[in-house]
C-alpha cells in the first residue's frame, strides 16, 4: 500500500474507480479571499467530475469574493451550521432540532455529551452540526482543512451525525500555536482518521512526533494554477523606482511591521524604493501609522483586499516579492503561502524567512532570499542585491516559476488527490 493510505474498518466503498466522488469539503469560513489555495482545490474537484459540498462555519466578512466562487456557482454547494450568536437563544431552539429529527435522537443525545465532547458540546456546535448534516445522505470522502476542523468532523462522524473517509489537511496555526498550547489535541483525529496531509515536510514530522500514524500521514501541498499567473519577464525599473510587494492578511505572522522597516532602511540608503501591500487585517492602523513614523508613507500603498485579477496585474508590475513572516506571540506559524506560489510563478523573485515551510518552497540563493526571523538588516540587504541587479532578478525568477510549475501545479496535485481518495476507497 502507497505511504499514507490506510486500510480502515469502514463499510466497503460506494464509488468504483472512474465514479464520481461525493465529497464534503469542512472548513472555517467560506469563501474567504485569503484561502484561494481551498478555493483551488474544490474548483479542481468539480472540474474532475466530482459532486462537492462544502461545509462551513460561517462566511468571512469580506469587501469581495473571489471571481471562482460566482464561476462554479460555490454559494449554491455551501452549507451553513446556522447557529444563533446568542446562548440563550442557541438553547431556547435546541428542542426544535430534536423535534426535526425524532428518528435521530440517539445521535443527538450523544452530541451532549459533556464528558466526553466537553467545549464543543457545552456550546452545542455539535447539536447544531448534526442538525445540518443528518440532513446529507452519505458521503464517499470528508475532506477537512486545518486539523481544528479535522478534529470536530471525527466527532460528527463517531455520533452518528457523517458518514466517509475523514481526510485532514493540516496547514499553519493547527500545527503551531494549537499544538503548543494542547500537545494532546489531535488523540482522538489520529486515532479516527483515514489519511492526514500536511502541507510540508516540516509539518509531517511535527504531526508524527505527537503521535500520527505514519502509515496514514503523506504530504500534499498545497498548489495554484501557474497559467493565472504568466511569466512576466522584468527589465530595470521603468520610472527609476523599484517595487516591492506583499500580500497577506494584516495580523503579526505576516510580519509586514518587518517589511515596513526593511523598506525604510532601503529608502535611508537613498534607493528609489515603492511598497504596495495588499490585505488587510487588525494591524493596519498601527502599520499605517508605522510608516508615517519611518518617513515613507509617500512610498508605501495599503490597497486592501484585492481580487486574483487585480493581484496579478500588481505581480506584473513588481520587481520583488517581500514575504517577511514570522512566528507570533501566541506561537502561530504560517503553512506555505501560496502568494508566494504566486508570485513566484510570474518570475518575480521572493525575499522571505527561514520560517515554516517556507524553505522547502524558496530555494535560498536560486529562486530568492531567506533572512532570519524579523532581522531587518538581512531583510534590506537582501532586498538591495535583486534591486540593483535586474539580471539576478530575471534567473531567480526563471528558476522559481520552474519549481511551481514542476511541484506546485493545482491541476497535477488535484488529480494526486483523487489517486489518494481512491486508494481510500479500494478494498484491500
Amino acid at each position: 500500500m502507497p505511504e499514507g493510505l490506510h486500510a480502515s474498518s469502514s463499510p466497503p466503498p460506494r464509488a468504483a474507480v472512474g465514479q464520481p466522488l461525493r465529497v464534503a469539503m469542512f472548513v472555517n469560513e467560506f469563501p474567504a479571499l485569503s484561502e484561494t489555495f481551498i478555493l483551488n482545490q474544490i474548483t479542481g474537484l468539480l472540474d474532475l467530475g466530482h459532486d462537492v459540498t462544502i461545509f462551513a462555519n460561517n462566511p468571512r466578512a469580506e469587501p469581495g469574493t473571489h471571481p471562482d466562487v460566482m464561476r462554479y456557482e460555490l454559494y449554491g454547494r455551501v452549507r451553513y451550521r446556522e447557529m444563533p450568536q446568542d446562548k440563550l437563544v442557541r438553547l431556547a431552539m435546541a428542542p426544535r432540532i430534536f423535534a426535526r429529527h425524532g428518528a435521530h435522537r440517539k445521535t443527538l443525545l450523544k452530541s451532549l455529551d459533556l464528558r466526553r465532547y466537553r467545549r464543543e458540546a457545552t456550546s452545542l456546535n455539535m447539536l447544531y452540526w448534526s442538525d445540518r448534516l443528518l440532513t446529507q445522505a452519505p458521503f464517499d470522502i470528508i475532506h477537512c482543512h486545518f486539523g481544528i476542523i479535522g478534529r470536530q468532523a471525527a466527532f460528527f462522524r463517531e455520533v452518528g451525525a457523517l458518514s466517509g473517509k475523514l481526510v485532514v489537511t493540516f496547514h499553519g496555526v493547527d500545527m503551531s500555536a494549537c499544538l503548543d498550547r494542547e500537545p494532546d489535541l489531535y488523540r482522538h483525529l489520529f486515532a479516527k482518521g483515514d489519511l492526514f496531509l500536511p502541507i510540508s515536510d516540516r509539518w509531517r514530522k511535527r504531526l508524527l512526533e505527537h503521535g500520527a500514524d505514519p502509515e496514514r500521514t503523506t504530504v500534499h501541498r498545497m498548489g495554484i494554477d501557474p497559467f493565472r499567473f504568466p511569466l512576466t519577464e522584468r527589465g530595470p525599473a521603468r520610472d527609476g523606482i523599484w517595487r516591492v510587494l506583499t500580500i497577506g492578511r494584516m495580523v503579526e505572522k505576516k510580519g509586514i511591521e518587518y517589511g515596513l522597516r526593511a523598506v525604510a532602511t532601503l529608502a535611508g540608503r537613498g534607493v528609489p524604493v515603492r511598497y504596495d501591500i495588499v490585505g488587510d487585517g487588525p494591524l493596519r492602523p498601527r502599520l499605517e501609522a508605522l510608516a508615517q513614523e519611518a518617513g515613507i508613507a509617500d512610498r508605501v500603498a495599503f490597497h486592501g483586499w484585492r481580487v486574483q485579477g487585480e493581484v496579478a496585474e500588481l505581480m506584473r508590475d513588481s520587481d520583488v516579492l517581500l514575504a517577511p513572516s514570522v512566528t507570533d506571540a501566541d506561537g502561530d506559524q504560517e503553512g506555505i503561502p501560496v502568494t508566494i506560489m504566486e508570485a513566484m510563478a510570474t518570475g518575480l523573485p521572493v525575499v522571505s524567512t527561514r520560517h515554516s515551510g517556507i524553505p522547502e518552497l524558496v530555494d535560498n540563493g536560486r529562486t530568492g532570499f531567506l533572512a532570519s526571523e524579523r532581522n531587518v538588516e538581512e531583510l534590506s540587504d537582501s532586498l538591495h542585491t535583486l534591486l540593483r541587479s535586474p539580471s539576478l532578478c530575471r534567473e531567480m525568477g526563471f528558476e522559481g516559476r520552474k519549481k511551481v510549475v514542476a511541484e506546485y501545479n493545482i491541476e497535477t496535485l488535484n488529480r494526486q488527490l483523487e489517486a489518494k481518495y481512491r486508494s481510500l476507497l479500494t478494498p484491500v
